[in-house]
């Protein structure tokens, strides 16, 4: 099968100190920074990418069978910094997911396996490029 490629793209502009405005295509926007009250930080926004993809991959794989009664996911991770450039490891992608009683429940929950180890292995794209360890540059333009 021939690679396909997506261009994707955000903006982001400062506002102020520590207050950054990221903006996608569609003009969805988020503030962050460490300025900014209440706002995710840019680590846990990551965190929050991979918890999220990975959801999606569960929700799509299980949903069509039965509605979830509890969806919640946990992400934990070591920051490790210091002497060594900064970095997240030992990332954990914890999910408490509970279906209804009866057949159709049964079926969610027996594709609850699949589901996450698809997410892992193949369909979520923010876990597959952290775990890849995909170059990342930085250049002024």
């Amino acid at each position: 099968m021939a690679e396909e490629t997506t261009p994707k793209q955000i903006t982001l502009t400062r506002e102020a100190e520590g207050v950054y405005l990221a903006r996608n295509a569609d003009g969805a926007e988020y503030r962050f920074g460490h300025n900014v009250d209440g706002a995710l930080s840019s680590v846990e926004l990551l965190m929050v990418a991979i918890a999220g993809c990975s959801s999606t991959d569960l929700d799509m794989m299980t949903s069509r069978r039965a509605e979830p009664t509890k969806f919640d996911v946990t992400v934990n991770a070591d920051k490790v910094g210091g002497g060594a450039p900064a970095f997240l490891r030992d990332i954990e992608v914890l999910f408490d997911v509970a279906f209804p009683e009866g057949e159709d429940g049964d079926k969610a929950r027996a594709r609850i396996g699949a589901a996450l180890k698809a997410a892992e292995e193949k369909t979520c794209t923010v876990s597959r490029t952290v775990s890849q360890g995909s170059p990342v540059t930085l250049r002024e333009v």
